[in-house]
């Protein structure tokens, strides 16, 4: 199975190598030098050479370079984190059906930020989320990896039904190292309280946790009026409804107290939320998602 040429593109591909170079210099920008740590899953990556003084440790001597030049350098290291990147994709058939944006749009912030989590030796886990967390892959570490994790995306199917609260109750990110955990969503769930249920179970998790809200502009403001016909395209349950300026109204109102509530449960619960409608650009919301104060991106 190759990657979907429509949805990874060459343009996608080199846009996510843009993404990552503005990441990295904003991330030297902000730097104030090395800060060792004691702390579990730390790497140690080699940066510099300077010239060996009395009382440094010599077992950082560089003697290759000593046999060159005769004389001592010894090796810059700085430690560098590595954490669990977990990226989970709803693939409930309400992420394709009616607005196929949805999916177009998950899966390409699905690659970037496993590109991202690569690119930066990080561990990556990908997953989906319908009527249980599914893992697609086992854990992958490396550059190189983006290629597979990109064939897999691109056989990722949306159907079936979205069991928000029953399937993060039995998800648990890994404790071998600190997670990051990415859950990329519509939230359309059996009723709107599944989705502050599943919230409060995310709670729990011993990672750093982000909600992002993915919905189309059509769900935020419809453009519907007269007689309708409705369908559930999780459940196929149908409905027929004379649809009015007023009842309008008071969609795009229970609507708004919807989106504002989920985000106040996300703050109550330290997850950070991001609504992120399909019409906006990706690099600009992408750079957005990852100003928020992720430790993905060095913040």
């Amino acid at each position: 199975m190759a990657a979907d040429p429509e949805l990874f593109d060459p343009q996608f591909l080199g846009q996510l190598r843009s993404l990552f170079f503005r990441l990295r210099k904003r991330r030297q920008l902000k730097q104030r030098g090395i800060q060792p740590t004691p702390s579990s899953g730390f790497t140690r990556e080699f940066k510099d050479h300077r010239q060996y003084t009395p009382g440094d440790d010599y077992r950082v001597i560089d003697w290759r370079m000593f046999a060159r030049l005769e004389k001592l350098f010894i090796r810059l290291f700085e430690e560098v984190q590595e954490y669990h990147v977990h990226v989970i994709v709803d693939n409930s058939r309400s992420m394709v059906d009616p607005y196929p944006e949805k999916r177009f749009t998950a899966l390409r912030l699905a690659a970037g930020l496993s590109y991202l989590a690569l690119v930066n030796q990080h561990r990556v886990s990908m997953m989906t989320l319908g009527d249980m967390v599914v893992r697609q892959m086992p854990p992958l570490k490396g550059e190189g990896h983006i290629h597979e994790i990109l064939k897999v995306l691109s056989g990722v199917d949306f159907e079936g039904v979205t069991n928000l609260d029953g399937a993060i109750k039995r998800f648990r990110p890994a404790r071998d190292r600190k997670g990051i955990v990415f859950l990329v969503s519509d939230l359309f769930g059996h009723d709107p309280a599944a989705a502050e249920e599943a919230l409060r179970q995310i709670r729990t998790w011993p990672a750093e946790t982000h909600v992002i809200h993915v919905l189309s502009q059509e769900e935020v403001e419809p453009n519907l009026e007269g007689e309708i016909r409705l369908v559930d395209v999780e459940t196929n349950e149908v409905r027929r409804m004379w649809l009015t300026k007023r009842d309008l109204d008071k969609y795009r109102e229970t609507f708004d107290q919807f989106i504002e509530h989920t985000r106040t449960v996300c703050m109550r619960n330290q997850i950070d939320y991001l609504m992120w409608t399909t019409d906006q650009p990706f690099d600009q919301m992408f750079i957005n998602l990852l100003s928020r104060g992720s430790a993905l991106a060095g913040s």
